[in-house]
């Protein structure tokens, strides 16, 4: 532990597997707002939503494009992390609105 450890507040977990840094990753991109939403098919991606934002409800991570809902997974089982130039994030999980195991990229809104 180093000297000023207590001045940094937004330290994650270190085990990126365990539900604690799961829960600080869904804190971190909790209402981000988001400009495109990509599913991933294997090497491929395609635009499945616009404008919209992401949201922490109950013990659920939701993304929210284009006024409806497009993807739900339990935050404990959920799989997040951000791209290197922070633009965006890659949420993957049990997607409860479709009944099976998404990869999906949210990009998000650069506001200056």
């Amino acid at each position: 532990m180093g000297f000023f450890d207590f001045l940094r507040k937004d330290k994650p977990p270190k085990n990126t597997d365990s539900v604690q840094y799961k829960r600080w990753m869904a804190d971190k991109i909790n209402e981000k707002h988001i400009k495109y939403l990509l599913e991933r098919f294997g090497n491929d991606e395609r635009v499945i939503g616009r404008e919209g934002f992401i949201s922490v409800v109950g013990d659920d991570l939701v993304v929210i494009a284009d006024g409806k809902e497009k993807f739900r997974t339990p935050i404990d089982t959920m799989e997040a992390w951000e791209f290197l130039s922070l633009q965006g994030v890659t949420i993957k999980g049990f997607d409860e609105t479709e009944g099976r195991e998404r990869t999906v990229l949210a990009y998000y809104i650069y506001h200056r």
